[in-house]
């Protein structure tokens, strides 16, 4: 089943698949006739000998995304639960990083964070320097997810969980936090493939993830169109099953599709 369907479209899906594919052609002859009017001959057989180092830069950017996915995780619901603190200046702290972060460019951002506070409190290995860049980034996205979701909740539901005796742990841990789940997961999930493609700016600081092992491929044999060619096919390994699960999960919880 499609990614790109609708509801209406899975229920005709000889309809679906059919226009699908038609695309795919399109888009496929369009593309090989640009090559073609630029005189280029693609030739992927260079990358054989490389495909160690290939799968080191595939593995080093799943490992970047799944440590940040948990240190952005965190990061957003203590930001998300500082924003309706009492305590002013903790509530505008989370509001200004929230505020600069989504206002600002991630490329601005690797680069204020790794040469200024990085090397102020030295930090030097890259790879923890590529995490916490790509967690402080997407920790403000998912602050704002995890927010939204409190703040969608009912608050009849809190009042009959107190009216039957709830105490506030069982409040949190029987009616909140479900809920929570829910509302969050397929958001998160989506993020979750978001971050897997930011996670390729860390290049600019010569984190040796898949887009920078691509640039060093491409630099020593001067095949750009079939690096960059590889290079999308494999985040696309990586963010298509993602961006299917956030589907399936927008499903399971009842979202409109």
């Amino acid at each position: 089943m499609s990614i790109f369907t609708s509801y209406s479209e899975r229920t005709h899906p000889f309809k679906a698949g059919f226009n699908l594919l038609l695309m795919s052609l399109l888009i496929t002859m369009l593309f090989w006739l640009a090559l073609a009017l630029i005189g280029v001959k693609l030739n992927f057989s260079f990358l054989a000998p490389l495909k160690g180092r290939l799968l080191d830069g595939y593995l080093m950017t799943v490992c970047l995304s799944g440590a940040s996915l948990v240190l952005s995780l965190l990061l957003g619901i203590v930001c998300a639960a500082l924003q309706s603190s009492k305590i002013l200046v903790l509530k505008y702290l989370a509001k200004l990083y929230v505020v600069f972060i989504r206002g600002t460019p991630m490329v601005m951002q690797v680069y204020l964070f790794f040469y200024l506070i990085g090397t102020a409190y030295g930090i030097t290995n890259r790879f923890l320097c590529g995490v916490l860049i790509l967690s402080v980034f997407e920790g403000a996205y998912i602050a704002e997810i995890v927010r939204g979701s409190l703040l969608s909740m009912d608050s009849t539901q809190l009042e009959a969980a107190k009216a039957v005796g709830f105490t506030k742990k069982q409040t949190a841990s029987l009616v909140i936090v479900p809920q929570l789940i829910a509302r969050t997961l397929p958001a998160l999930t989506g993020q979750f493939a978001s971050m897997i493609k930011d996670s390729s700016l860390l290049c600019l600081i010569a984190v040796i993830e898949l887009t920078q092992t691509m640039r060093e491929i491409s630099a020593m044999n001067f095949k750009m169109f079939e690096c960059y060619m590889l290079l999308g096919v494999l985040y696309l390994s990586l963010t298509l099953p993602i961006t299917y699960a956030s589907k399936r999960l927008e499903q399971r919880f009842g979202y409109e599709a």
